[in-house]
């Protein structure tokens, strides 16, 4: 846990030279990282439109220092989620140092994030975020097609599938990963980046995906107009960007590319 020098009661979680998250204890509305903050926008302009009297419940699989649930136990309060994460050492070490507030609604299992989604019951999340990093890397039996169905089955009808991954171009993974996830769900979005979605440098990708049509409009508005502006593709320009990629499949899973030797990165 490394105190933020610019912001005193905020720490980043740091494994190795990989910062997995920020987490402000005092605040936690406040995001960091551009991607978490395109990943809570995505959730504003989707699930969290609905009635506030109607509970809410997400899935996340990848903890971390758990930021994400803390953001929306903090936008809204009542929300059932379970956090999927097999590394209990940096779960305990996160909530001795970063305790999560009572009631919180947070549940973390100690489980992988593939063991956990097979074991839920279908049409049972309004959202499942993916943000998991075995090291640098996004876990090969997380891109499947296989996985993707059951991301399908495990959530509700009108609800998200959220996932953060990381690649550069050629995007040899990231469009094998793009195409399986578009054989469960019929409306998908990609954001990045400019640099990024052009394959000029490594970084994030934050895809959302969904069985009925997105806010498109928003979510673009709300990208070219954040700090470091992220850019938007959908339809025929995705249709473009994915190319004739084939999907991976449970049989022959390949995990993310990492980022180049000797840099610090943030997943």
């Amino acid at each position: 846990m490394v105190p933020d020098p610019f912001r005193p009661g905020a720490f980043r979680v740091v494994t190795g030279d990989t910062s997995q998250s920020w987490v402000d204890l005092s605040d936690p509305t406040h995001v960091d990282f551009e991607y978490v903050q395109r990943i809570t926008e995505a959730l504003r302009l989707t699930i969290l439109t609905r009635p506030a009297d109607e509970r809410l419940r997400v899935i996340h699989l990848g903890g971390g220092g758990l930021s994400i649930p803390r953001w929306i136990a903090a936008v809204r309060p009542h929300t059932a989620q379970i956090v999927c994460e097999p590394d209990a050492a940096l779960t305990d070490e996160v909530r001795r140092k970063l305790p999560l507030p009572r009631n919180s609604g947070i549940k973390v299992r100690e489980v992988d994030g593939r063991t956990g989604l097979d074991a839920m019951p279908d049409d049972y999340a309004d959202a499942v975020i993916l943000d998991a990093f075995d090291g640098h890397h996004v876990p090969g039996d997380l891109a499947t097609s296989g996985f993707f169905a059951t991301a399908r089955r495990v959530l509700r009808p009108g609800a998200v599938l959220i996932v953060n991954l990381t690649d550069a171009g050629p995007f040899r993974w990231g469009k094998r990963c793009v195409a399986g996830l578009r054989r469960s769900f019929r409306h998908v979005v990609l954001s990045g980046e400019p640099a990024v979605v052009k394959g000029r440098r490594f970084g994030n990708l934050v895809l959302v995906a969904a069985g009925v049509e997105l806010p498109v409009a928003a979510l673009t508005r709300g990208a070219a107009g954040a700090a470091f502006p992220y850019r938007l593709l959908h339809g025929r320009d995705l249709d473009r960007w994915v190319g004739q990629a084939v999907p991976f499949d449970d049989a022959a899973p390949e995990r993310s590319p990492g980022p180049p030797t000797g840099r610090t990165w943030f997943s």
